[in-house]
């Protein structure tokens, strides 16, 4: 048995040119012994001479394969298989000998083939780039580049049809992109100056002029692809169980063999048993079904890894999930403005997007945009700190502004009295963000978020996967809380969390005994993703810190994308104890056959390439394993 069962994918062809014409000529003689046996059988001479080169020359890769084995200090299925051969050969039975040599050979380039089958439907996903690109000068004028030459601040022109070869920013024209390929999402995805353009994707419509901003390995396809090779090399915990014991298979095979031949002295029944003994169809059973699944889950635009992630999904029964850019769209819009008696709306609005101009966070971008509608002009900050989870504090015009929760500010110094400031507040569930100028209070600033429409239905399949405890996790006020939960018919959540909160709510429900899986951005949740048992990131296209600080990366925020890596992870592992127990089934029946004397050795052989193909085939099945739908597809396929 091969000591690594899993890296067969990862594997470079078996058989080198020499060994394939070996193969070649092997088997031309044995069909030539077996033509003249039928045509001419007063020649039998003739027929056995061929019978008996033919079966040396397809012993020759066997045995080249076998001597290769032990210099690396490894026993596996060649030595057994090359004990068997070469004992039909001393018996004389030449064409016995050869097509035992042909099929087991045969089920080796079965197990080879698929291997590097499956590892080419991978390639497909994320060799999307092309090697030419368009690139535009400051004068406008064109030229044909190579791919490999681009730099970021480059301009490139995209014409319909093409893929772009780069990530970047759309700097001139409108169209409509197929980012299949990276995110999974099915619909094409509109793009206008300012949105981001992704290495890989297809124009569809208008032509786009776009600045590279991150070529070649350092795009996000290109990241992608090394995390999903590097997943290739991963191996699940059952695997390296098997390890511990795998150098014992090949001595007490041999040793039943030698039992065998001291009780019954039948070489037949012995050289049988060193055939069925050959597990090919258990070094196929792990590494087509993970590869099958990691090919899926990449065309989905799920990005996992390392194969144990996959596997550890499955067994999760507790999901804790961040609402704001994962249960809601990330995307706030101010709703209300409440200034102190004392203060003007524009200077409240004026002192806040000042303050907040260097912070990437939503509720800062959308407080941004109002002031750029109202026309508000803005002086940068000389000094900025942002205190994860609780606001930020700038400096001014040589003042300094407190943006953030009102308990913060209190704790900062400005005087806040917040249950007169709670009867203002219209409870709609917006959120809040208090702002002061020198420690005066100014007012707050309401948020609000829309939450994504397939939350609710993403939520309800995975209660019907029997996923046993759903909590959604913020930190916002108990009122905006109440309202997403509502929408999203979430029972449980809590709020105000901040993120050391978020994790104390992990490690509550792993201290009760659940397997939880943690869902968030990748980036204000990262310490929740980690101490989750199974940690995914959404949205993470274009994000370098939510492909890392994840096991699991969701490349587009699509909800629906959780369920069906439940299901898959489920369907994975069911695939794989199915070709497990047809792999085991298939030794130890063989085994038992054998030492009877009711299987003979071309049968035997037969036998294992059987095995090697309902393997093969049945891991495919993962390739096209329910692929996910919003209810709206479903409804329209």
């Amino acid at each position: 048995m091969h000591p690594d069962v899993s890296s067969a994918s990862a594997r470079p062809s078996r058989f080198p040119a020499w060994n394939i014409a070996w193969i070649v000529i092997g088997s031309a003689l044995l069909f030539n012994s077996l033509l003249t046996r039928l045509t001419m059988p007063e020649n039998r001479g003739v027929s056995d001479l061929s019978a008996a080169l033919g079966a040396v020359l397809l012993l020759i890769p066997l045995l080249w394969l076998a001597i290769r084995d032990l210099r690396r200090g490894e026993l596996r299925m060649n030595e057994l298989v090359v004990l068997a051969v070469m004992a039909l050969l001393i018996r004389q039975d030449h064409f016995t000998a050869g097509i035992v040599a042909l099929l087991m050979l045969a089920a080796l380039l079965i197990e080879t083939r698929t291997a590097q089958g499956a590892h080419a439907a991978i390639e497909s996903l994320i060799r999307l780039t092309p090697t030419r690109a368009t690139r535009v000068d400051d004068a406008g004028n064109e030229s044909t580049v190579a791919a490999a030459t681009l730099a970021p601040g480059n301009v490139l022109r995209l014409r319909p049809g093409e893929a772009a070869p780069a990530d970047g920013l759309v700097v001139r024209g409108r169209s409509a992109m197929n980012e299949a390929t990276i995110t999974g999402e099915s619909l094409p995805i509109d793009k206008a100056e300012g949105d981001t353009v992704f290495a890989g994707a297809i124009n569809l419509t208008g032509v786009l002029e776009f600045a590279v901003t991150r070529a070649g390995a350092d795009t996000t396809l290109g990241k992608v692809r090394d995390l999903i090779l590097s997943a290739e090399q991963t191996r699940l915990p059952m695997l390296r169980i098997m390890d511990r014991y795998v150098g014992y298979y090949t001595p007490v095979i041999l040793m039943i063999a030698a039992l065998t031949w001291v009780f019954t002295a039948d070489i037949t029944r012995v050289i049988t048993i060193l055939i069925v003994a050959c597990p090919v169809a258990v070094v196929l059973a792990t590494p087509t079904a993970m590869v099958a699944a990691l090919s899926n889950a990449a065309r989905q635009g799920i990005l996992i890894k390392d194969i144990a992630d996959l596997e550890a999904a499955g067994h999760t029964t507790a999901f804790v999930l961040d609402k704001t850019g994962t249960l809601t769209t990330g995307q706030l819009t101010v709703s209300k403005l409440t200034p102190l008696p004392d203060t003007v709306p524009d200077d409240l609005v004026r002192a806040a997007a000042c303050a907040e101009q260097f912070s990437r966070h939503p509720a800062a971008q959308a407080i941004l945009t109002l002031a750029r509608e109202a026309g508000i002009a803005l002086v940068k900050p000389t000094e900025f700190d942002e205190v994860t989870g609780l606001g930020l504090r700038a400096v001014v015009e040589g003042r300094t502004i407190l943006c953030g929760r009102a308990s913060w500010l209190r704790e900062e110094g400005v005087a806040i009295d917040l249950e007169i400031d709670d009867e203002t507040n219209i409870n709609d569930g917006a959120s809040r963000i208090d702002v002061a100028i020198e420690k005066k209070h100014l007012g707050w600033i309401g948020l609000q978020d829309k939450v994504r429409p397939e939350a609710a239905a993403a939520l309800t399949a995975l209660r019907e996967l029997k996923i046993k405890r759903i909590v959604m996790v913020t930190g916002d006020r108990q009122s905006v809380a109440e309202r997403v939960a509502a929408d999203i018919s979430c029972p449980e959540f809590v709020a105000e969390c901040l993120p050391e909160g978020k994790v104390a709510t992990v490690r509550s429900l792993q201290a009760e005994g659940y397997q939880v899986a943690v869902v968030g951005d990748g980036v204000n949740d990262a310490p929740a993703l980690a101490a989750g048992d199974t940690g995914i990131a959404m949205g993470a296209a274009g994000s370098d810190a939510a492909l890392h600080s994840s096991a699991i990366a969701l490349m587009s925020n699509d909800l629906h994308r959780i369920p069906f890596l439940i299901r898959l992870s489920r369907g994975t592992r069911r695939i794989i104890f199915e070709n497990l127990a047809v792999a085991m089934t298939l030794i130890v029946g063989g085994l038992a056959l054998s030492g009877a004397g009711w299987l003979q050795p071309v049968p035997a052989a037969t036998l294992q390439v059987a095995g090697a193909l309902i393997v093969a085939f049945n891991s495919a099945r993962l390739f096209r394993h329910e692929e996910s739908t919003t209810p709206t597809e479903r409804s329209t396929t």
